[in-house]
C-alpha cells in the first residue's frame, strides 16, 4: 500500500485595526489568544526588522535551492521517459538511464517566526475518511446487500490461502506481503491507521494487501469476470437454504462489476467512483467471506501476471512483489527488472515524484534500490514471526 502523511495546522486570526482606532484595553487584550497577544506585546520595531532580514535570507536560500531540486526532477521524469521509450523498442536499460546522483536537501536557514500577528487563510474542512461501517451501510443502501463476514479470523485465512494457491500465488508471497502491510498482526477487516492502537483511519486501505476503495473498483472492472465465474461456480455446487442468499451475492456481484466497467478503464475514473458511496458499496465486497479473498489475491495477481507478460518469468520474491503492489506495477517493474549492481546504485528518487519522495522517510533513508528491498525483507522477516502471519502460513 502507498503510505499517506496527516499534518494537522492550525494559525492565527488576525485583528484587524484601522487607522487612528482606539489602542486596546487591558480587559480586550486579555480576551485575545495568548499567541496574538504575547506577539502583539513582543513585536519591537527591531524584531521585526530582524525578521524581515532573516525572512530574505530564508526566501533567498529557499529559491535557490528549488532551482536545483527543480532541475534534479526534471532530469528524472526525463530519464523515466526515455526508459519507457527503451522498454517499448525493447533495447536493455543500463545505468546510464538513471539519475545516479541522490537528490538535493535544502540546509539552509528555517523559515524564521513573524513576530506580529498573521492571517491565515480559513482552510475547508477536511472530508473525513470512509470507514468499514460506512462501506457496509452503502452496500445495503444501493445495493440491498450485507457482506457475508466469516465466524472467524481463521476461516478468512483459509478462504484466501485455498483461492490464492490456486491462482499460482505461493505461500510465501503472500504470507510475507500480508506481514509488511499489516504488520503480522492484521485482520481481514483491518483499516489502515486503526490498527496497533490507532483510532483514525488514515486511508480506505482494508485487509491482508491493504485494498484501497480505488483498486476495488479497478478488481472489478478489470477482473470481474473471473469472479463472477468463481462465484458461479460456487453456487452451481450449492443446494439447499444456503443456495439462495449466494445467488443474490452472484447478482449484486454482477451489477457492481458492471457499474465498474462503465467507465474507461484508468485510475482516475475508478478513483472518482471510489471516493463516491457506490464506490464504497463496491468496497464492502473486500468484507465478504466468498469475494473478499479473491480481491485480496488478485490485488497481487494482477503484478504477478503484469511481470510474465512483460517477459519477466522468474519468480517474484515477496519484496520484489511488494515494489510492484506499494508503487504500482509499470515503475516496481523497472526495480524488479533490474540486476543487483545495478540496485546497489540506482537511487530510489527515480521511482518518485519529487512530492511523493520528499514524504517518504524510508524511500530517503533506505536510499537505493538495493537497501529499500532489503529493509523491505527485514521488515518481512521480522513481523512473519507474529501471530497473524504464523496464523495464516498454517492456513496454507
Amino acid at each position: 500500500m502507498r503510505p499517506l502523511l496527516i499534518r494537522l495546522c492550525s494559525g492565527f486570526v488576525a485583528l484587524a485595526l484601522t487607522a487612528g482606532a482606539p489602542s486596546v484595553l487591558a480587559g480586550e487584550a486579555s480576551a485575545l489568544p495568548p499567541g496574538v497577544a504575547n506577539a502583539m506585546a513582543q513585536a519591537s520595531p527591531e524584531a521585526i526588522a530582524d525578521y524581515r532580514r532573516k525572512l530574505r535570507e530564508y526566501q533567498e536560500a529557499r529559491a535557490a535551492f528549488d532551482q536545483e531540486a527543480n532541475a534534479y526532477w526534471n532530469a528524472i521524469s526525463e530519464k523515466r521517459r526515455g526508459r519507457n521509450a527503451k522498454r517499448r523498442e525493447r533495447i536493455q536499460i543500463t545505468l546510464d538511464d538513471y539519475v545516479l546522483e541522490h537528490p538535493p536537501l535544502y540546509t539552509g536557514p528555517k523559515r524564521p517566526v513573524n513576530p506580529e500577528p498573521e492571517e491565515t487563510p480559513e482552510r475547508p474542512p477536511r472530508r473525513p475518511i470512509p470507514v468499514v461501517a460506512d462501506f457496509v451501510r452503502a452496500a445495503q443502501e444501493l445495493y440491498q446487500f450485507t457482506p457475508q463476514r466469516p465466524a472467524t479470523e481463521i476461516e478468512f485465512k483459509r478462504a484466501y490461502a485455498r483461492y490464492a494457491l490456486a491462482s499460482g500465488l505461493t505461500r510465501e508471497q503472500a504470507v510475507r506481503v500480508y506481514s509488511f502491510e499489516t504488520g503480522g498482526t492484521g485482520s481481514y477487516d483491518v483499516q489502515s491507521g486503526i490498527e496497533h492502537g490507532g483510532k483514525r483511519a488514515i486511508s480506505t486501505a482494508i485487509g491482508y494487501n491493504q485494498l484501497l476503495t480505488t483498486n476495488s473498483v479497478e478488481l472489478l472492472a478489470e477482473q470481474g469476470h473471473e469472479l463472477i465465474r468463481a462465484l458461479a461456480e460456487k453456487v452451481a455446487q450449492t443446494s439447499g437454504p444456503q443456495r439462495k442468499p449466494l445467488e443474490h451475492k452472484l447478482a449484486v456481484l454482477k451489477r457492481m462489476v458492471a457499474h465498474a466497467k462503465s467507465v474507461p478503464d484508468t485510475w482516475s475514473e475508478h478513483e472518482k467512483i471510489g471516493n463516491t458511496a457506490q464506490g464504497w458499496a463496491m468496497h464492502a465486497m473486500v468484507l465478504d467471506i466468498d469475494v473478499g479473498p479473491m480481491l485480496q489475491t488478485h490485488k497481487l495477481l494482477t503484478s504477478v501476471i503484469f511481470a510474465r507478460n512483460k517477459g519477466y518469468n522468474r519468480p517474484l520474491t515477496a519484496a520484489e512483489l511488494e515494489m510492484m503492489n506499494l508503487t504500482g506495477d509499470g515503475t516496481g517493474l523497472d526495480m524488479v527488472t533490474m540486476p543487483q549492481a545495478m540496485r546497489e546504485q540506482v537511487p530510489t528518487a527515480n521511482f518518485f515524484q519529487r512530492s511523493g519522495y520528499e514524504r517518504n522517510p524510508v524511500a530517503i533513508r533506505h536510499n537505493t534500490v538495493a537497501k529499500l528491498l532489503a529493509v523491505t525483507n527485514e521488515r518481512m522477516d521480522f513481523n512473519s514471526n507474529k501471530p497473524g502471519a504464523r496464523e495464516l502460513a498454517t492456513a496454507f
